[in-house]
This record gives C-alpha cells, structure tokens and sequence, in this order.
C-alpha cells in the first residue's frame, strides 16, 4: 500500500507541477519510485527515520507493541535496501518522527497490536540510532549531519540552519563518536520512557548542546523561539 501510494503521489505531482514530499517512507521498494519521478523531473523529495534504519520486523517480539508505528517496521532485506537508497541520495532527509505515548495507550499488557497507538519516541535516541548503524556501513559523522541536519534544515528553507558555516545559527552538538552506551528507558528524558531501544546498545555519547552557541541541556532553562517561513 505504501509503495502504491508514492506511485500515484508521484503520478498527481507530475500532473499538476506540485511539490511533492514523502513522510516516513519504510517500504523500500517505493524507491524505485522516487528514483522514477526524479528522473522525469517531478519535484519529489522523502525522508525516512531512525528506527526504520535500525530495526528489523525479524527482531520484534510478539505482542511487543512499543516496537509499533506507522508505516510500520519492516524485515532485515528492507532495512539494508533502505541503507542503500540512503547512501545513493534518494533520502532528503532522516527524521525521528519523535511520537511518545502514554503505557495505557500502547496496549503493553495485552499486547495487541491492533489496540495500541503507534509512535516510536526517538528525539533524544535518534543520533545515536543512526549513527550506530551508519558507522558499521562506512559512513561518517559528516553523512550523518547532511541527513540530519542539513537535509531537513533545507528542505524546510532555513539557510541559517543544519550547518556549520559563517552567519548560521551556533546549534551544535558534541559527540564523542566512540563512545557507547546501553539504553535505560530511566534515563531519558521523556514523559513516558518506553521504547522499543530499551537495553540496546548504541554508539555516539552526546556530551553537550548548544542551541545558537549557548548551552541548551541539563538543567539550563529553554530559550528557543519559534521559527516561521
């Protein structure tokens, strides 16, 4: 169903001239799509997100339903065929789709999959997810960035976002690369801790953060603003 409908996306998007952009794209066989419409000219951008470049349906437990979203996970040979259209530019984008929920609603006890909302919580995990499985296919921090950062920042138009350059935004993040550490869902920082990553173990240790060169974790109060075209 997902291939079918970036299909006909891209069919109505080449018909009318409209910007086309794919949200959380998991079924890698809708790339040969992308690639289709690109190649004819369609204004056509997709994304994916962390945990369909981690995990594998294989690897789901049964009624395991924190591991639930939409699109959903899908097996081992779909991921690596994900990691490949990645790697060959066909993503703009990956995204963390950051979707928490409360336990009630996820179902945990039963755990029916067709009772339990979907969302996977992954703002504060999604650097080191991606970067975890990135770094085992030969890429670089710099790949991770231009996913992460630069792609979306662009997508969206903020110039003065997603890199590091003269005149941008100071919004910085250290890393230490080659660091690790096993997931506590205690130690994260969302409202309700549950997540599918729960006792995984993921490269990349986030040692600060800065939004617009001040520091913007730990305790420090928040001093965003909102961002309009």
């Amino acid at each position: 169903a997902e291939t079918e409908a970036v299909a006909g996306l891209a069919a109505l998007s080449a018909a009318t001239g409209a910007r086309l952009h794919v949200l959380h794209l998991s079924a890698a066989a809708a790339l040969d799509d992308v690639l289709a419409a690109r190649d004819a000219g369609v204004a056509l951008t997709a994304e994916t997100c962390p945990h369909y470049l981690t995990f594998t349906a294989e690897e789901v437990p049964d009624g395991a339903t924190v591991y639930k979203c939409a699109p959903p996970i899908r097996g081992e040979d779909n991921r690596e065929r994900l990691w490949q259209g990645l790697t060959a530019g066909l993503f703009t984008a990956v995204v963390t789709d950051h979707s928490p929920s409360a336990p009630e609603l996820r179902a945990v006890e039963s755990g029916d999959f067709g009772q339990a909302w979907g969302g996977i919580a992954s703002v504060q995990l999604g650097l080191a997810a991606v970067w975890t499985q990135a770094r085992r296919r030969g890429h670089g921090l710099a790949d991770v960035a231009r996913w992460m950062c630069t792609g979306p920042a662009d997508l969206v138009g903020l110039a003065h976002k997603g890199r590091i350059s003269p005149g941008v935004d100071a919004d910085l993040v250290v890393i230490d690369p080659e660091g690790s550490f096993v997931v506590d869902p205690a130690r994260l920082a969302h409202r309700h801790p549950l997540t599918p990553y729960a006792g995984r173990p993921l490269d990349g240790v986030v040692r600060a953060t800065y939004l617009r060169g001040r520091r913007a974790d730990g305790d420090r109060p928040p001093h965003g603003r909102l961002l309009s075209r």
